[in-house]
């Protein structure tokens, strides 16, 4: 295997920091400046290095991007605190939390309203948003074969995991394959996103989508965990014992195409779905009633697939996104994730997760639903 997806490209090195050097074996503490605030402070990211004893691939791994989307900076600390493996060869680029200013905010956005997810590659000399997307643009993008960023559904809902790769790069497609999430979603990305600009210059990125905003959700953390465990090993940066191999994935479907279904009037919603099911066309995902229960509406999938996220916010608004349908490729490849969803044991990690992010939401039959309002 390459250790390198591009041999043309140039890296910076990965144990020279500025005046930090990080050693083969060693793990270190690094701090890098993007900038001042209103108050001439610096505004600093911190993040680890971490090397192998022998020379091998460098992956980074960060979050936050968004600095509301925290499970990935739970998932990162853990990988800094305890983890659950010996790094045999390569470097890990460990960010736990990308944008620093949201993040203290308790924000998706930086201080001046703008989205670091779409200002990449930035600018040495723009505004602060700017500089901080080129500083990990440089200094991370700059040292690393591959990079993994662990992003987190926006405000008010929830996302079933699923990892984000353009599936024509090979190196996302290895990232994508061995990760192990059930679903891969097919895409490029949008404009200034860290995954796309990252791709550009010639660094494989693909991202997690996975649970709620300002939350640290423990079996998301396991199935990060398991995925960045898997990553490595395909990457041969770690070995495994017999007895630490993971099983492999049950399943993995690829969608190129998914719609957010959207409420056609006002009104609070009684669910009939959770994350991760599947359904068929037209099968009923909520029933939109007033407040003294008269159905307004009832809404449907407009096709076979399976449920990528939702809104975890009853009371909408006309033309609020309520459930988000991703589409398989082929009915063939839909009812090989039925069969298998179906067959899973109850305490799979997969099934855990599906319990656990419907904690959330509150669903109800359709059926009854529909006698008790008659």
């Amino acid at each position: 295997m390459s250790d390198s997806p591009d041999s043309v490209r140039e890296k910076r090195p990965i144990g020279k920091w500025g005046k930090s050097r990080v050693n083969p074996g060693t793990r270190k503490r690094i701090r890098l400046v993007a900038g001042e605030s209103f108050t001439g402070i610096n505004v600093s990211m911190p993040l680890m290095v971490w090397r192998g004893k022998e020379d091998g691939p460098v992956l980074g791994i960060t979050a936050a991007i968004h600095g509301d989307e925290i499970n990935g900076t739970g998932a990162i600390r853990r990988l800094i605190q305890d983890a659950p493996f010996k790094l045999k060869r390569g470097a890990l680029i460990l960010v736990p939390v990308v944008n620093v200013m949201g993040f203290e905010r308790h924000s998706r956005y930086t201080p001046d309203r703008r989205d670091l997810n779409r200002t990449f590659p930035g600018s040495s000399k723009g505004s602060l948003t700017g500089r901080l997307a080129n500083l990990i643009h440089e200094e991370v993008v700059g040292r690393c074969d591959y990079l993994l960023d662990l992003h987190t559904a926006a405000v008010r809902r929830t996302n079933f995991p699923n990892v984000r790769a353009d599936l024509d790069d090979p190196g996302c497609v290895l990232l994508a394959e061995s990760f192990g999430a059930e679903i891969i979603v097919d895409s490029e990305g949008p404009d200034g996103s860290l995954r796309r600009e990252a791709c550009k210059a010639g660094c494989p990125t693909v991202i997690l989508e996975a649970g709620e905003v300002w939350k640290v959700e423990p079996s998301v953390q396991e199935m990060t965990m398991r995925g960045i465990i898997r990553v490595l090993s395909k990457l041969e940066m770690i070995s495994l014992k017999k007895s630490e191999e993971i099983e492999p994935r049950p399943h993995q479907m690829v969608v190129s195409r998914s719609s957010w279904v959207r409420a056609g009037v006002g009104g609070f919603l009684q669910f009939h779905v959770a994350p991760g099911e599947t359904v068929q066309k037209d099968q009923p995902l909520a029933t939109n009633t007033g407040l003294l229960g008269k159905t307004l509406e009832t809404i449907v999938s407009p096709f076979q697939g399976i449920i990528l996220g939702m809104t975890t916010m009853p009371a909408v608004s006309p033309g609020d996104p309520i459930v988000h349908v991703a589409r398989p490729q082929s009915r063939k490849e839909f009812r090989s994730l039925e069969r298998s969803v179906e067959g899973m044991e109850d305490d799979a990690l997969e099934n855990q997760l599906r319990d656990h992010l419907a904690t959330n939401i509150t669903v109800e039959d359709h059926q009854m639903l529909d006698e008790l309002l008659d």
